[in-house]
């Protein structure tokens, strides 16, 4: 799926600077459009369903890397071994279709976040950057939402790490290619330190009306929040990383996706460590679920 960041970024990085900072021929009508949009309860309701559906993706996720931890599994602890292991069960078709169409949801929110504005980023150079992360993140939902679907269609051969090196080998073959992927790098690894200080600040509380929760939930909440935010701080700055060596390099096979992070991780600390952020993984989306209930939207 980091492919499907890779092959969007050039395009879609220029189309979002333009809905943010810029006036566009069709900027007024789709400032309406959502507008009128994201007042509708519907739209809450999707969106609340969209990041409780993220969160089973996670929960799935963290499980499946655990259970390779401790060699139960051989199944590849990514997003998309997470979709086949939910087709894999009873009524798998109708529950993997469920999760893709609450894919969307999350998705649509991402995009009300970008254009709306309705974290109050702003329009200054730090605010576009925030918001252009919230399209990225839509953008890469929706590619999951698109495996999901296509899995539940009959397509289980999946895409593949080879895919996405292909893809990145693509992007490294145009005359800006390096610094393409250089930027990219630079935002996960971005990403990753925010998680982290997140975590450690407590703002991943932000916006949550943890007031509402009985002081049980609040205590749960408030360690599943800090646990998963630096699990995946940790995943995510070694993806960065692995992204930053190809560019670097420009060479493709550098590049590694979740799985490969997740190997790294076991290769380079030991089954133990690797557990350990497994469980921080599922603990992320725990979270989630909290999120969903919780969160003002």
């Amino acid at each position: 799926m980091l492919a499907l960041y890779l092959a969007t970024f050039y395009h879609s990085y220029i189309t979002l600077a333009l809905l943010l900072g810029y006036k566009t021929i069709n900027n007024s009508n789709m400032d309406t459009h959502l507008t009128h949009i994201e007042h509708q309860k519907w739209v809450e309701n999707f969106s609340r369903f969209g990041i409780f559906c993220k969160g089973v993706v996670y929960c799935v996720l963290g499980l499946l890397a655990f259970l390779a931890a401790i060699g139960s599994r051989k199944q590849d602890p990514s997003k998309e071994g997470s979709f086949k292991l939910i087709l894999e069960q009873p009524f798998g078709k109708i529950l993997l279709a469920i999760v893709a169409i609450g894919l969307v949801g999350y998705v649509l929110w991402r995009f009300i976040q970008v254009v709306k504005d309705t974290e109050n980023k702003g329009k200054d150079l730090k605010g576009i950057i925030a918001r252009v992360g919230f399209g990225m993140s839509g953008i890469i939902y929706a590619g999951f939402a698109y495996v999901a679907a296509d899995l539940v269609l009959g397509n289980t051969e999946g895409s593949g790490g080879g895919g996405n090196k292909q893809m990145t080998q693509k992007l490294l073959d145009h005359s800006y290619g390096q610094v393409i992927l250089g930027i990219i790098a630079l935002i996960v690894i971005g990403q990753a330190i925010n998680q982290i200080y997140k975590a450690y600040t407590g703002k991943y509380k932000k916006k949550i009306h943890q007031e509402r929760m009985s002081s049980k939930e609040s205590e749960v909440f408030s360690k599943v929040g800090k646990v998963g935010y630096v699990a995946r701080g940790i995943v995510l700055a070694i993806i960065g990383y692995f992204i930053l060596r190809a560019a670097l390099e420009s060479n493709s096979n550098e590049v590694k996706d979740t799985e490969g992070a997740f190997a790294f991780i076991n290769h380079s600390f030991g089954p133990v460590i690797f557990g350990i952020v497994a469980l921080g993984l599922m603990a992320y989306g725990v979270f989630m679920f909290f999120m969903a209930r919780y969160r003002e939207i």
